[in-house]
């Protein structure tokens, strides 16, 4: 944690609550709608609610890490910190300058040039052209749009409008920075110029807060996690403590239904890890990234000439890939107490989506099945190549 940590904290959440108002849907009409206005008010409305119960404090200078599945309400908590919603109930409070970078291109005018936009931003943040002027030449490097930057920003690629937002919202020197997904968009030598202005931050005693996908990195660069779900706290404390709940309450939801464990418990498989092709452990993986998979077993007696198996299901069960041991021809003459095997799939060719791992221990003849965990592990596979079905085969067209 930065050296510039007080216990005077920087950000104080107490119960805080955001609803929105859904109208019904259906086809009114307008006679129909001014009598709900004048007799009903409110008739055809509901609310839901974003986030309900909140509080916490994030101290001057911690990176509070903030993760969820899609819909926890990690983006609207952002909004209110930044200002651009505020809470039902609850209230808020901050210390210091914000700058944040919550959407794609957000504050943009997409007829303006970048550089204009630049001015603009810098004059919405209270900051003065003479100040903008001493940071211009800073945040046009740092986004590489040299080239561009007087051009209207309507006709930026999305990479180049989130590095010129990142840029401005760095190079503006914020007390409190919020950062919503900027790690997943741009380049590998984008991302690692954001990592590296984050470091410089967390250095110089800002206060971050990060929502991001990116589980490894999130948990490498926060001093604490934010575990959100259904707009409630589940958690907040060390990153890799929350991080695993986050995991294990993802995997419970993507199995359940479908998950099966059986056997006759002669020998068991007490745990499945899956390791990226650095050694990380993570459910998150690229096509063509490799997959090992550890296999922890312990017996009850000693079990001649085992099985294991493995399959790969969609997240609906319908099978990609199965195969074991002896259809591979990796003999095993005996397991006897605790042991380890390990299962190495390369070069996933797979399209993007959740994927459900089965593995099974049995006899080599079938007939005795020790232990079976169906659609028991699931992993999450990325992948922005475009192609019909769920595999890639490469292909190649020339004319004849």
């Amino acid at each position: 944690m930065s050296d510039a940590l007080t216990n005077e904290p920087a950000i104080v959440v107490d119960k805080v609550g955001k609803a929105f108002r859904l109208h019904a849907s259906g086809t009114r009409t307008v006679k129909s709608a001014m009598l709900d206005l004048l007799h009903r008010r409110g008739a055809g409305k509901k609310s839901f609610w974003a986030l309900q119960d909140l509080s916490f404090s994030v101290g001057k200078g911690e990176t509070l890490g903030i993760v969820g599945a899609n819909g926890a309400g990690k983006s609207t908590l952002l909004s209110l910190l930044a200002g651009t919603k505020v809470p039902t109930c609850g209230s808020l409070h901050t210390r210091g300058v914000i700058s944040s970078l919550l959407e794609l291109g957000a504050g943009f005018h997409p007829d303006l040039t970048g550089r204009e936009n630049v001015f603009l931003a810098g004059a919405i943040m209270g900051l003065s052209r003479k100040q903008m002027r001493e940071r211009f030449d800073a945040i046009v490097e740092f986004a590489n749009l040299a080239d561009f930057i007087d051009q209207p920003v309507k006709h930026y690629s999305s990479g180049m409008y989130v590095r010129l937002g990142f840029a401005v919202s760095v190079e503006v020197d914020p007390d409190i920075l919020l950062i919503d997904e900027v790690l997943a968009v741009g380049d590998e030598n984008f991302q690692k110029k954001c990592l590296k202005k984050i470091a410089e931050f967390r250095r110089s005693g800002k206060t971050m807060l990060i929502i991001s996908h990116d589980l490894g990195t999130i948990q490498s660069i926060s001093d604490r996690i934010l575990f959100l779900d259904q707009g409630k706290m589940i958690g907040i404390g060390d990153p890799h403590e929350t991080i695993g709940g986050y995991r294990s309450l993802s995997r419970s939801r993507q199995t359940r239904g479908h998950e099966r464990e059986w056997g006759t418990g002669e020998a068991r498989i007490k745990e499945v890890l899956f390791e990226n092709a650095a050694g990380d452990t993570t459910d998150t993986f690229s096509y063509g990234d490799s997959v090992r998979c550890r296999i922890r077993y312990q017996t009850t007696k000693r079990i001649e000439a085992p099985i294991f198996g493995f399959s790969l299901s969609q997240a609906d069960t319908r099978l990609v890939f199965g195969s074991n041991t002896q259809v591979e021809g990796f003999e095993i003459d005996a397991i006897e107490g605790e042991g380890e095997l390990i299962l190495d799939l390369r070069e996933l060719p797979v399209a993007a989506g959740n994927y459900l791992f089965s593995f099974s221990l049995h006899s080599a003849d079938h007939r005795d099945n020790y232990h079976r965990l169906d659609y028991a592990y699931s992993i999450t596979v990325l992948n922005e190549d475009r192609f019909e079905g769920v595999c890639r085969i490469p292909c190649f067209w020339n004319r004849g």
